[in-house]
């Protein structure tokens, strides 16, 4: 009754109501991924050990990119990794003109590949809080960071930073969970820290389909301000060996301290309530109702139903002989959710992987991205092999050799990706076909910015073992939005945990800076609103990490604004379009 009862006084407002979704309309999406410079393909890392043949197909994994504007120039920049043996890794330069340059090589940061580590996922995070962002490349092996030395290039710090732990990682996200102004990192590891490039023992997969508990867990690192990190996972209560496919965290309750939602594979998601003092209690079975059984893949956390309070989107599988259905978490406001996937039309996404809220119309609802595919190669089917394999009395699911080998199968491949729209009454409907967004390519990381700072939403899609989209949001004009980047002074440098609500002709939407939530992908930093018809923000209240609160009024739409924490004015973000 409660959900009915905000659906209808929210699509009752008329102040940002707009409906430019007519089918006549036409197609507002348009694939420029060659014309960009963009479209260097992912490659799958392959095996030369005894169990290669079987790996291959579960470790289609590492085609992740990150978004930042490393070099300050107003336009952001894409990251991109590759994941074979010698692959090079991307820096793509944004040339403010829809047009990339790839600049790694001469920034430093290309070589992330070698016959003992593959790149997995890439994250930009101001780690010394000197207001240039850093980049760590995620890997199976050793992780690197690269410090941004603010002459485009970067120098490798890991060891000196004490990342240098081995961990099988795949995602990670930064926040300051302790509100001491610095960043601090997690990381999600798949499989257990065992060498998968020369694996001693076969027995490194999971060890059941539902509730595997032999996983890689979390590792958090507190940032001790001096350029150097520690392992604080055990002491904080977030250690656990689950599956984990990605992580993501907000203020689920609004009480100012960050909480935390790890997404595993083959067994129970968990979610982890920030208590305020260090540490974190584990509060899952209160929370979501349970432990599930299901193969949680993404974390993206967003008010979709424009009620205050954030939710989170969780892909699972979907598919003929898998049913489980995504999870759309609605936050009930209390440190509970239901999941509302069935209704609101979400559930199926087939193979799911990342998927990401964004305002794709500006129409002041977050829209919702995902994409699918797990392996798209030749015409025989994978699955009777696995249920062949599953129905032997007491088979050992860890260990490798009681594997069937993949060859050239397909498994949940050749799946068409999914755009909901969002209706505003709490229901979505699908319009990826209409706007040229539903390949088949096996889709993983999906990274949302502003690429030509037009105030439209554009996307960047990774694609396993092959090239990514870059996709230039071309809606019509007619819908107004605003932007923020925001500057921390006494919270974190680049403000990762800062929400912001603003008012416009009554009606209230709320978005902060997240630090990397989303499998396989980093979005922008900056908050985007889509505001219709509306041409004046009433209001903007911004409460940053620190716990400091700023209000600026009467801002004008169509601008991108920069924000300064302890500053009230505001300055509109200028930038120059770089000489041939």
């Amino acid at each position: 009754m409660r959900l009915h009862f905000i659906a209808v006084l929210l699509a009752a407002g008329l102040g940002l109501a707009w409906a430019p979704n007519d089918p006549a309309a036409g197609r507002w999406f348009e694939d420029i991924t060659q014309s960009a410079g963009v479209a260097h393909k992912h490659t799958n890392r392959t095996f030369k050990n005894p169990y290669s043949h079987i790996m291959s197909g579960y470790t289609a994994l590492g085609a992740a990119a990150c978004v930042a504007d490393f070099d300050g120039d107003g336009f952001e920049d894409i990251f991109v990794t590759d994941s074979k043996e010698d692959g090079k890794n991307r820096l793509y330069r944004n040339n403010g003109d829809l047009t990339f340059t790839d600049v790694a090589q001469s920034a430093g940061v290309a070589d992330g590949n070698d016959a003992e580590n593959a790149s997995a996922d890439c994250l930009w995070f101001d780690f010394n809080n000197n207001g240039r962002p850093d980049l760590l490349i995620i890997r199976f092996g050793y992780s690197q960071l690269f410090e941004n030395l603010g002459n485009g290039k970067f120098q490798e710090v890991a060891e000196k930073a004490g990342l240098l732990h081995y961990m099988n990682a795949i995602s990670a996200i930064a926040f300051d969970y302790d509100r001491d102004k610095d960043l601090d990192l997690f990381l999600g590891a798949y499989f257990q820290p065992v060498n998968i490039f020369h694996p001693e023992t076969p027995r490194f997969f999971p060890e059941s389909f539902e509730t595997a508990n032999n996983g890689g867990g979390v590792m958090a690192f507190r940032n001790n301000g001096d350029g150097t990190f520690t392992n604080v996972t055990k002491e904080i209560g977030l250690e656990q060996s689950g599956w984990v496919l990605d992580l993501g965290h907000t203020d689920a309750n609004n009480d100012g301290w960050d909480d935390l939602y790890v997404a595993c594979d083959f067994g129970t998601d968990r979610f982890f309530v920030n208590n305020g003092d260090g540490t974190f209690s584990d509060i899952t079975e209160k929370a979501l109702g349970g432990f599930d059984t299901k193969k949680g893949m993404n974390a993206e956390w967003g008010d979709y139903d424009n009620d205050g309070f954030f939710d989170v989107f969780v892909t699972n599988i979907t598919d003929d002989y898998m049913r489980e259905g995504n999870f759309l978490w609605h936050n009930n406001g209390n440190l509970t959710f239901t999941d509302v996937a069935r209704e609101t039309g979400t559930y199926d996404t087939g193979w799911g992987w990342g998927g990401k809220f964004f305002d794709y119309d500006n129409d002041g609802w977050l829209d919702l991205y995902v994409v699918n595919g797990w392996v798209s190669a030749g015409k025989e089917n994978y699955v009777p092999d696995i249920f062949e394999m599953i129905m032997r009395p007491n088979v050992d699911l860890a260990d490798l050799r009681n594997w069937p080998p993949m060859e050239d199968k397909s498994l949940s491949g050749y799946q068409k990706k999914k755009l909901f729209h969002n209706e505003g009454r709490h229901s979505f409907k699908e319009e990826a076909g209409r706007h040229a967004l539903d390949s088949q390519r096996d889709g993983r990381g999906i990274a949302v910015a502003d690429f030509d700072n037009d105030g439209r939403l554009d996307l960047f899609v990774t694609n396993a073992n092959a090239a990514p989209f870059l996709y230039h949001n071309s809606l019509p004009t007619g819908a107004h939005w605003a932007e923020f980047l925001l500057e921390g002074t006494v919270s974190n440098r680049m403000a990762v945990g800062a929400q912001v609500r603003i008012i416009a002709n009554g009606e209230t939407r709320l978005s902060f800076v997240n630090g990397g939530n989303g499998f396989a992908a980093q979005s922008t930093p900056r908050i985007h609103f889509g505001l219709g018809k509306i041409t004046t923000v009433d209001r903007v209240e911004v409460r940053w990490p620190s716990g400091g609160r700023q209000i600026f009024e009467n801002l004008a739409a169509d601008k991108i604004y920069k924000l300064r924490e302890g500053d009230q004015t505001t300055s509109i973000l200028a930038v120059k379009l770089r000489k041939p």
